[in-house]
């Protein structure tokens, strides 16, 4: 199975910087050595099962609660499709290569 979790989640009470508290989070999931990616909006992260993507959001939320947040906001999107995991890179090579692909013809 491939879970491909889509994920932002930040304090609302910590002020408008917030790259202090986004950098632990990072380091958590880098230190796991699952695929991830992190863009200016969140993070996409693969995982082999649903309890395992979960299990991150939780852990993510742990570290800005003890970092002194009191209230913290999270989106969390799921692509989970069963077949072999590289998900993350896949679909966007699989763009990518029809974006190089010439047109086709007529409507």
């Amino acid at each position: 199975m491939s879970v491909i979790l889509d994920l932002s989640l930040f304090p609302l009470d910590q002020g408008v910087s917030l790259s202090r508290f986004v950098a632990p989070v990072i380091a958590m999931i880098q230190e796991t050595g699952l695929p991830h990616h992190l863009s200016p909006m969140g993070t996409q992260v693969e995982t082999e099962t649903l309890p395992e993507a979960l299990a991150l959001i939780e852990r993510a939320q742990t570290i800005l609660a003890d970092m002194g947040a009191k209230r913290v906001y999270a989106v969390a999107k799921f692509d989970i499709r069963e077949g072999p995991p590289g998900r993350l890179t896949s679909k966007i090579e699989s763009v990518r290569a029809r974006l190089d692909a010439p047109p086709a013809d007529g409507p």
